[in-house]
């Protein structure tokens, strides 16, 4: 076995959705370092395709509108030769960032289509599968924002939360047939999405961008936000993780404890 590929992951198919850039791309590449062959859907094919091309081992680009029931069965078609038994649902949106009564209710059917609604629309197409094999995993990426308060994120936050009681359930439903569902929920990842909110923060208080990334990692017992390669190293810790099943995971630098 090569260095890297592990006996939990070689030979399986892996679809990580919202593959195209930043947790999806640092999962895709975890998942093929370990071994598995990798699937990467997302709305937009060149960024799909970037992803494969720096993957160490084979994968595909599949696009695919997660918040469209139309899309997604068109994904399952385009893959029903491939045996899919590792599923990352990790397609989101951030949302806006203002009051909830500032949201218009375009902005939060957005939030909700994309982080709830996705996560049922590609389970309920990949699942029946896994379950007729008996076997299969299923991570869901959740946050630690739903489960504690983040003004001026409701949408975000509310539909976060919606995925850890859809993890719960689906677990019930999905373990007696061999499949184990859980939830990884990070904390603030290092990126362009914080950057963005940081931005939006400091003009928000007139605090210098410095200012406002301090006011929020200090929440965080570590002090500071986790990155990305270490999110997809515990999705594959969670997948080595025999017996894990309607789990929530929290990566956060301590934030949820504190």
């Amino acid at each position: 076995m090569e260095p890297g590929v592990t006996a939990e992951l070689a030979g399986r198919t892996a679809l990580v959705t919202g593959g195209g850039n930043g947790l999806g791309r640092a999962i895709a590449a975890a998942l093929s370092g370990a071994g598995a062959r990798v699937v990467v859907a997302g709305r937009r094919k060149a960024a799909l395709d970037e992803t494969v091309a720096a993957l160490p081992g084979p994968g595909r680009a599949a696009r695919c509108d997660v918040a469209d029931p139309e899309s997604v069965a068109a994904l399952a078609a385009e893959l029903a030769g491939e045996e899919i038994s590792v599923l990352v649902n990790n397609a989101g949106v951030a949302g806006p960032v203002k009051p909830l009564v500032e949201v218009e209710p375009a902005e939060w059917d957005e939030v909700f289509a994309v982080n709830v609604r996705g996560v049922y629309l590609v389970c309920r197409a990949f699942l029946p599968a896994m379950t007729a094999r008996g076997s299969g995993d299923v991570v869901n990426i959740a946050s630690v924002s739903g489960k504690r308060p983040l003004l001026r994120r409701t949408p975000y936050c509310a539909s976060k939360m919606a995925v850890l009681g859809l993890t719960a359930t689906l677990a019930g439903e999905a373990g007696p047939f061999g499949v184990a569902v859980n939830s990884l929920s990070p904390g603030p990842v290092e990126g362009p999405r914080m950057e963005r909110n940081f931005r939006l923060e400091a003009e928000r208080t007139g605090a210098s961008y410095a200012e406002a990334e301090r006011a929020f990692t200090s929440r965080a017992a570590l002090g500071r936000m986790v990155t990305e390669t270490e999110v997809a190293a515990a999705v594959l810790a969670m997948l080595r993780m025999p017996g894990l099943c309607a789990a929530d995971i929290d990566l956060s630098a301590g934030m949820v404890a504190r």
